[in-house]
């Protein structure tokens, strides 16, 4: 919590501590003396409870019980059990204030061995997903390394598959990294349509290769809005290339670009079998892939991408009935 975080809270439970002994003092001369306004102060100190630590509830119970200290003078106070009642009160706010901290303290504890248990697990699932990814290229360069060494073989294929074995391991690797570390955005005003006419042609050779169509529909006017065109066009880009990874032959990908009041909106429609819940549930779960060859975790850093850009990414799917993707990103210019 911040500093100002800490002052706002810390002024409200003032506040609320004052307004309930203002209360008190107001309606003590019409009210018996056991009014229910002194179970009021409860509030404040369940909030101390829930924000502050152990130094600021005893504080906040200190203050509280301070404020309360005036009710035990005045006419109102006469009697005997009166003074005992006033004095019970003390004695049972500071019982109710330690014993819900205590129990905050056990919630907060089993909150942080919970997530303490999720991160090792995510730790484990990502060790056990990377040395797997990892491990045919680095058999197959091994493989060939030996047959280099022994003279046996084609070493001209020997020496390209070792290339392409380490290419797919640096892939892993940085998709790895690309995952973990922050994104560093170098926002630019710029024409949103040239991003998507690059990431369409760049995927233009995987389309043909596959004898999938590929269409784009853009807007006639200028789509000029602050962005970092290399990543939001490797964004496009890995969304377009599973377009044409679930279109049969034959099929139709289509690219719209519209803007409406809310921003601007990339629509990627494509006539392949569609997903089951299951898959649409687990899409963008790190590491999670139906592929055979897949880090998974392309769409990971394509929502990371776009939600950066204050962006959203909905996907809707069907099995057998294809799929739609909606990028939805604000249209607002960079300073200039």
């Amino acid at each position: 919590m911040t500093f100002n975080g800490k002052l706002y809270h810390l002024l409200i439970i003032v506040t609320l501590t004052l307004l309930i002994t203002y209360l008190h003092f107001a309606t003590m001369p019409q009210f018996s003396s056991r009014i229910v306004l002194d179970e009021l102060y409860y509030l404040p100190l369940l909030l101390g409870v829930l924000w502050f630590g152990l130094k600021g509830v005893i504080v906040t119970w200190l203050c509280v019980s301070a404020a309360y200290l005036p009710l035990f003078f005045g006419v109102w106070t006469t009697t005997f059990s009166e003074v005992m009642d006033r004095v019970l009160h003390l004695v049972f706010t500071g019982v109710f204030t330690a014993v819900a901290y205590i129990l905050a303290e056990r919630a907060r504890r089993n909150r942080e061995q919970a997530e303490q248990g999720r991160y090792l697990a995510v730790i484990g699932q990502v060790a056990t997903v990377i040395v797997h990814d990892l491990k045919n290229p680095l058999i197959s360069i091994l493989g060939f390394a030996r047959r280099i060494r022994e003279g046996k073989g084609d070493l001209a294929l020997a020496a390209r598959t070792i290339e392409d074995s380490a290419q797919t391991m640096e892939k892993i690797v940085n998709s790895v990294l690309d995952f973990a570390k922050p994104l560093q955005l170098d926002f630019t005003d710029i024409d949103l349509r040239d991003s998507v006419r690059r990431a369409s042609e760049f995927c233009q050779t995987k389309a043909d290769a596959r004898s999938v169509s590929l269409t784009t529909n853009l807007p006639s006017t200028k789509i000029t809005t602050a962005i970092d065109c290399s990543h939001i066009e490797r964004a496009l880009i890995n969304l377009i290339d599973n377009a044409i990874e679930a279109s049969p032959r034959g099929a139709l990908v289509t690219i719209t670009v519209i803007t409406d009041k809310d921003g601007i909106v990339i629509t990627i429609n494509d006539q392949g079998s569609g997903m089951n819940r299951e898959i649409l549930a687990n899409l963008f779960m790190p590491f999670y892939t139906t592929k055979a060859e897949g880090t998974g975790l392309g769409m990971p850093i394509t929502k990371k991408i776009i939600e950066a850009h204050a962006g959203t990414l909905a996907i809707t799917s069907t099995s057998g009935s294809g799929t739609e993707v909606e990028v939805r990103l604000p249209c607002h210019k960079g300073k200039d």
